[in-house]
């Protein structure tokens, strides 16, 4: 391999202090090019992380900035003389938006200093955008990498994008730490399970902000499906400000002996929750894509999702899982029972190792890397010929 003369600039809320969505897709994005690109320079600008710990993943050449122990206002200021640093540096980087709030900042670069800049779409970040900043930085990219079929395609919908301007780069996740096994026992006593019982579970973010995910749904079907099935038992992982009133309305459909909230729940733990149920459900109606459905798919669960958003992506339409009109309790309900029941008409949801193999293929580590690679190959980050390899 030839030394490389690339730089790579990442923009990112944040990888360290939070993860969600945004920060594991950065995070793997990174990991990607650094494989790819072992010689190339990093710097990874990050508004909300506190500082980098040493014992990071990433090359040691990685340059990190991080603004989070200044005020917000300050942040803002910092990261942007950063940037117009690095841009006055080196008008020939790229700078990669991990969030679209970070492109405006690079629009007015482009035109003072040339430098050249990309954007990665998640979801709801970006549809239905209403700032013009926004869409004047979004239609002036150079790339505009979406993360499901589902944002691309209402993207350029949306902002009258040129096709060719905006590719897709699907989530990923690491399929060694997600595997099948059997109903861990530490967890059934923990939540006073037995392993005969079904289970049904949902990871995510209980936010007020995030109710589109579609746990009061479930919830409200939960009242139908226990006339079938009287000893279910929903499990509900994650933390949020919207905890108080998901409690109020368990106690208002009297599900209090048929559902847990477990609060937070650690990476180590996290695959073990998988393999706990028998079936994941998140019929949300604002998924940009769902890395939390690979994860299941990967330990071999069956899943229910909604498909009106990013969630069809992971899914592939309806081939490796149930879609549903997220509002519908009823279907919501039948569809449940109908997996619960082991009658749902598409028989790979009872194959747990042909779940996971189509999953991995479809969307691992390795296939990812290999999009990223010939993303970078077409579009040379530095204008410099593509990587040897």
């Amino acid at each position: 391999m030839i030394k490389s003369q690339h730089q790579y600039t990442i923009l990112a809320p944040n990888i360290f202090g939070f993860k969600g969505g945004i920060q594991t897709y950065t995070t793997f994005f990174l990991q990607g090019l650094q494989l790819i690109d072992s010689q190339a320079k990093y710097q990874v600008l990050l508004k909300y992380d506190k500082s980098c710990p040493e014992n990071h993943q990433f090359l040691p050449q990685t340059e990190f900035h991080c603004f989070g122990r200044f005020s917000r206002w300050l942040q803002s200021c910092f990261m942007t003389l950063k940037m117009l640093h690095l841009a006055l540096q080196n008008p020939s980087l790229i700078f990669i938006c991990s969030h679209v709030n970070y492109s405006g900042i690079c629009y007015y670069l482009k035109r003072l200093f040339k430098v050249r800049y990309w954007v990665i779409a998640h979801g709801l970040e970006v549809w239905d955008l209403k700032s013009i900043q926004l869409q004047k930085a979004l239609y002036d990219a150079d790339k505009i990498i979406a993360v499901s079929n589902y944002t691309r395609d209402r993207l350029i919908q949306e902002q009258n994008l040129n096709s060719k301007q905006v590719i897709v780069l699907p989530n990923t996740f690491e399929p060694t730490q997600f595997k099948i096994a059997s109903k861990p026992e530490y967890l059934l006593e923990r939540y006073h399970l037995t392993a005969q019982q079904p289970i049904i579970l949902s990871v995510t973010r209980l936010g007020k902000s995030a109710r589109y995910k579609g746990y009061d749904q479930i919830l409200q079907a939960l009242v139908l499906i226990r006339q079938f099935f009287p000893n279910i038992h929903y499990i509900l992982v994650g933390k949020g400000d919207d905890t108080p009133r998901i409690k109020a309305l368990i106690r208002q459909l009297g599900l209090e002996d048929n559902v847990t909230l477990t609060g937070f729940v650690s990476d180590q733990e996290l695959c073990d929750h998988y393999n706990l149920c028998d079936l994941f459900a998140l019929p949300s109606q604002g998924e940009g894509f769902g890395i939390v459905y690979l994860e299941a798919l990967a330990c071999g669960k069956p899943v229910l999702a909604g498909n009106q958003d990013g969630a069809v992506d992971p899914l592939l339409g309806g081939e490796l899982g149930c879609l549903v009109e997220p509002t519908d309790i009823e279907a919501i309900a039948l569809n449940l029972l109908q997996i619960l029941q082991g009658i749902y008409p598409n028989p790979i949801l009872y194959k747990p190792q042909q779940l996971r193999k189509n999953t991995i293929k479809q969307f691992g580590i390795e296939q990812f890397q290999s999009k990223l690679r010939k993303l970078i190959d077409i579009y040379p980050a530095c204008g410099v010929k593509p990587i040897s390899k």
